[in-house]
């Protein structure tokens, strides 16, 4: 395959994956439907001029077959004058106004015919129409019904781009919250050690942020004390208790019988 070819290859399937993103199936059956309805708007246009045509030839021959009556008429008059001359004028006035009609009534009949099939192929189109009407408005109502489902399919498992968004927009929400929360601790615990100085609230005092220290190192300071004597009072009761012999664990009743004061033995 030449680097043409391929080239073309490549920008016709671009571009037809281009269009089917863009196509919607509505939007091409309403189209599909208009067309169709313009059809059957020239059919129906057709179908009036050959009426209309018909018509006029009609009226013209209405017209012929008045006078061809008024010439025969005038022929039968003019022989019972005997008058011959007129009489055969008469006629030949009317033999040429009888092929006149015929020729008219032989326009009529092929107008009436073409104004028949127009009419026929007319209703059969709107039969047609009105079906494909009927579907259309079925295939946009289950592909929108079809379009809703599968949105609220990706929104419910978070794959919509809508959701997706979202789902940055929270993250970086909480990202810049934590960062803020750890940024304020930062500095709480510097103003605390004094490594920052407090413009709003005054000067500093290094004095008091050193006695709120040693306070804090004292009340250590007291509960090792404490923890101690609590130590210490409970180590006199642990020797007691292995002096009378007491076995660790147990719970503290006479392994022997001691002997009575008076007896004999």
């Amino acid at each position: 395959m030449s680097v043409m070819k391929r080239v073309s290859l490549i920008f016709r399937a671009k571009a037809n994956r281009a269009l089917d993103r863009m196509e919607d199936p509505r939007e091409t059956l309403d189209y599909s439907y208009q067309q169709q309805v313009e059809m059957l708007t020239r059919v129906r246009r057709g179908v009036a001029d050959v009426a209309t045509s018909r018509k006029r030839v009609e009226l013209q021959m209405n017209s012929l077959q008045k006078e061809v009556t008024r010439r025969d008429n005038q022929a039968r008059d003019a022989l019972a004058k005997n008058r011959e001359d007129l009489a055969r004028a008469a006629l030949q006035s009317k033999a040429s106004l009888q092929g006149q009609l015929n020729d008219l009534q032989v326009q009529y009949s092929s107008l009436q015919e073409q104004e028949e099939k127009l009419t026929l192929a007319s209703q059969r189109l709107q039969a047609k129409v009105d079906a494909f009407r009927t579907r259309k408005e079925t295939i946009k109502a289950t592909y929108t019904a079809a379009e809703a489902q599968t949105r609220i399919n990706e929104a419910f498992s978070g794959i919509s781009e809508e959701m997706g968004d979202i789902g940055l927009a929270i993250q970086r929400a909480e990202d810049k919250t934590a960062q803020m929360q750890a940024r304020a601790g930062a500095i709480d615990e510097l103003l605390a050690s004094g490594a920052l100085e407090d413009h709003v609230g005054g000067t500093p005092d290094h004095i008091q942020a050193e006695l709120d220290q040693i306070g804090a190192g004292s009340g250590i300071e007291a509960e090792l004390a404490r923890m101690r004597g609590e130590l210490e009072a409970s180590a006199p009761r642990q020797i007691e208790s292995s002096a009378n012999g007491d076995a660790p664990g147990s719970t503290g009743a006479p392994t022997a019988e001691r002997p009575q004061a008076g007896d004999g033995s």
